[in-house]
């Protein structure tokens, strides 16, 4: 079953805002290059089935949409639809789905980021930054003194299980402590060296496996081929376990650390044409509707008990590493995307064809 296309190609193709019609069945009938191109496909494979297929996330979203009819004649807006062709990788987008006169449907997909929030680096004030390394400051006298009870505990332990949880507070606080006098005198980057991005993953299940215990199911879902990249192993680490520890907190039951190799990738507005696309999946509460636009600025948190730094630092570290860090959220489904460029030490990378 297919529709009859409506609008005519060649205006349509002229334009660089993606746009796909169907026919008043609901299956696409057409598709302009630019919709073709953003997902990622040739327009020939887009034609043919229905619009809903084509939602990743919450086809019944859009199913209730095109049911709904429009009748006023006004168009309706879909919020941060996550759209894909079967295979390829997900593509977001506001839509605009208006009626045309044959009772079919038009969608003009504007692309977005998954949910980048604000910068940051703009939204802090100067009397902000203070605060944070007034809170530095008060933070030094309990870290020095969880520091001191490691040690003394380090003496008295005998099995080789409890040495290595004793080890791994002490080097946590060693962590913590630049983390704070990095606040109080900032400093200069450190050189970026070659890692593997699976052992910074591998510290931190281990301090989520000491933080929740049995309370929750840490899979991993790794791509054994990803090759080394230029980082930094500690803030990395710092990075990933801020975003594992925030789908803790909201409750889940399961997390998933993900890492994919994505192709020909834009970053910001930097092309690139392999990179490291590492996604921490959480069945918990979601992000709040209310915070959607601003979880990535310093002191924003949906907890009573949070500080808001976490996600701010986590984004942080992303751009220290010419990277991106983004998310798309629903109640159990919320998904963390950090993508970091491989062609630093990989710049003979072919591009895959379009197959």
């Amino acid at each position: 079953m297919s529709a009859a296309a409506s609008p005519p190609v060649p205006e349509f193709d002229a334009l660089t805002t993606p746009l796909a019609w169907t026919g008043a069945d609901g299956w696409v009938a057409g598709c302009n290059q630019a919709f073709a191109r953003w997902l990622g496909v040739g327009a020939r494979r887009v034609v043919g089935g229905p619009l809903v297929g084509l939602d990743t996330e919450q086809p019944s979203r859009l199913a209730e949409a095109l049911a709904r009819g429009g009748g006023d004649g006004a168009p309706l807006r879909l919020r941060r639809l996550a759209l894909a062709y079967p295979g390829a990788a997900v593509r977001f987008a506001d839509g605009w789905l208006s009626r045309h006169a044959d009772g079919g449907w038009l969608l003009e997909a504007h692309p977005v980021d998954e949910f980048p929030g604000e910068d940051p680096l703009h939204a802090l004030p100067g009397a902000l930054s203070a605060s944070l390394r007034g809170l530095a400051h008060e933070l030094r006298n309990p870290l020095a003194g969880i520091k001191g009870a490691g040690q003394l505990l380090a003496r008295r332990v005998q099995d080789d299980d409890s040495r290595e949880l004793v080890a791994l507070v002490q080097a946590e606080v060693d962590r913590l402590t630049r983390l704070v006098d990095d606040l109080l005198a900032p400093v200069p980057p450190q050189p970026h060296a070659p890692l593997n991005i699976h052992a910074v993953l591998e510290r931190v299940l281990r301090l989520a496996e000491a933080d929740a215990g049995w309370g929750v199911r840490l899979v991993r879902d790794y791509d054994p081929s990803l090759p080394e990249l230029e980082g930094d192993p500690a803030r990395l680490t710092q990075a990933v376990w801020n975003l594992v520890r925030n789908a803790i907190q909201a409750g889940a039951d399961t997390v998933t650390l993900r890492t994919r190799i994505e192709h020909a990738v834009r970053i910001a507005d930097a092309p690139h044409a392999r990179a490291l696309r590492l996604e921490i999946v959480d069945d918990g509460r979601g992000v709040p509707e209310e915070l959607a636009g601003q979880v990535f600025l310093p002191l924003v948190s949906g907890r009573a008990d949070g500080t808001g730094l976490g996600l701010a630092v986590a984004q942080q570290v992303a751009r220290e590493h010419r990277g991106s860090l983004a998310y798309r959220s629903r109640a159990g489904h919320t998904v963390f995307t950090l993508l970091l460029p491989l062609d630093t030490l990989h710049d003979d990378a072919q591009e895959p064809g379009d197959g």
